[in-house]
């Protein structure tokens, strides 16, 4: 018999679901997936993306949500436990190290990020996007990004945000954040979803979601859909499978998975059915502005609409709680894996890592001024380079082999344990998916990630 320490539980069932649903939803739904919806061609780029979130999204954290209940460890110790109950080789266990790592990493650069949506609620507090332009909208942008010390700011206090909540442990900290964090998200993109309905161009914005034309079918919106669908639901960064392990073991994991999948989605269509009415009511900005339509294109509309600063206000609190509570869990496996492994304790284990983030996470901050033109690694800044070998190599790499491993290597009556099923077609279906359509999937997602870099 191997035996297990005792491991914190979720305290409510659906907690999983929110929490999960939490770190799946961040900066990717808000900002990302809007605007690349636009640059795709709106419909038919969402029609796919439904279809790759079935066929590899679901699929995949089926899979991580599985070994990590059936560790009941962090991501590290949960794969090592199910490579070693396989009797597979020690290679597997890449798989944990490698999602704690991630996650590590982003944590770096994405609370520099998320910082920027903090400096915009303040900003928009004020009623500082009154008048603007694209002109002064795409100044104020620049100018914050030119200042390292205002960075550093949001950057310290978003880090210490997040450490605030990791630190007082699963029940007290995690889970209370996030039965809070998520329903108050919700309200306020409802909010934003009604106020686009009366002051945007609602029909056009729901058109452009909605209506497929089959000439914006491409290999490229498919290539950009396929990968958005693995990334937006946090994925092979350790999360997914920290969350897991906290699982109740009477809960359903398909049932829990497909209910984040779709609350995740939602959010996804929501964030664009609430963003591209608004940019269809102001003239001069367009769907496909790029990674610049949530902080130049967006406070220009706000500025210049109904209650615009009241609403831009309420816009960038949601994104800064969508970006807190994927921080949260982001730093949530690295604090699990050094708490169980070196036995420390939590807040001690927060400072470590928190502190080693916002370290590494300087670079980030200089990598939009001073450092700008300095290139580390690859011919890239270390923003670049971090934003690159996380999420086009260390991502897709993890989630092929988290799929070979669970598909092909892991002990099938494990998995059918954890699933609480004995085969049939659903079972089956999975296997199938996992063993053959993912990894080819991932393999792609990997490749063109890659050479897209390259080649540019």
């Amino acid at each position: 018999m191997e035996r297990i320490k005792q491991h914190a539980i979720w305290g409510h069932r659906g907690t999983f679901v929110l929490a999960a649903t939490g770190s799946a939803v961040g900066l990717g739904n808000i900002w990302k997936f809007p605007y690349i919806a636009g640059e795709n061609g709106g419909g038919a780029f969402v029609l796919m993306y439904l279809v790759f979130i079935a066929l590899i999204g679901v699929p995949v954290m089926i899979a991580e949500v599985l070994l990590g209940r059936h560790g009941r460890a962090n991501p590290i110790h949960a794969v090592g436990k199910m490579v070693r109950q396989s009797g597979a080789s020690r290679f597997w266990s890449a798989i944990g190290w490698s999602g704690v790592l991630a996650a590590f990493l982003i944590l770096s650069f994405y609370s520099v990020v998320a910082g920027w949506a903090l400096d915009y609620v303040s900003t928009a507090a004020r009623g500082g996007f009154g008048g603007w332009d694209g002109a002064s909208a795409g100044a104020a942008f620049d100018a914050l990004l030119a200042d390292p010390w205002r960075l550093m700011f949001w950057q310290t206090l978003f880090i210490g945000l997040t450490v605030v909540v990791v630190a007082f442990g699963v029940t007290k900290g995690l889970e209370t954040a996030v039965r809070l964090l998520m329903p108050l998200l919700f309200v306020l993109l409802l909010l934003l979803l009604a106020y686009a309905a009366v002051a945007g161009e609602f029909v056009r914005g729901l058109a452009f979601m909605f209506s497929f034309n089959p000439a914006d079918l491409s290999w490229k919106a498919a290539s950009v859909a396929m990968g958005h669908a693995f990334f937006t639901l946090s994925l092979a960064m350790g999360a997914i499978m920290a969350y897991g392990s906290y699982m109740p073991g009477k809960a359903s994991i398909g049932k829990m998975v497909l209910t984040v999948a779709v609350l995740d989605t939602l959010v996804a269509l929501v964030a664009g059915l609430a963003m591209f009415p608004i940019v269809f009511a102001t003239p001069g900005i367009t769907a496909g502005e790029g990674p610049g339509l949530m902080f130049v294109s967006l406070p220009v509309a706000f500025g210049n609409m109904p209650a615009g600063a009241l609403f831009g206000v309420a816009f960038f609190v949601l994104v800064t709680l969508a970006a807190w509570s994927s921080t949260i869990s982001l730093l949530e496996p690295c604090v699990a894996y050094v708490t169980e492994r070196f036995g420390i304790k939590r807040l001690t284990a927060n400072g470590l890592i928190a502190g080693s983030a916002w370290l590494l996470g300087l670079g980030s901050v200089l990598s939009f001024n001073a450092w700008a033109d300095v290139s580390w690694l690859l011919g890239m800044n270390i923003f670049d380079f971090l934003d690159f070998f996380t999420q086009r190599v260390m991502l897709p790499l993890g989630g092929l082999l988290m799929a070979l491993f669970v598909g092909w290597v892991a002990r099938r009556d494990l998995l059918q344990h954890e699933l609480k099923v004995e085969g049939g077609v659903l079972f089956g279906s999975w296997l199938w998916l996992l063993r053959i359509v993912c990894p080819v999937a991932l393999l792609a997602i990997l490749l063109a990630g890659v050479w897209a870099q390259f080649a540019s």
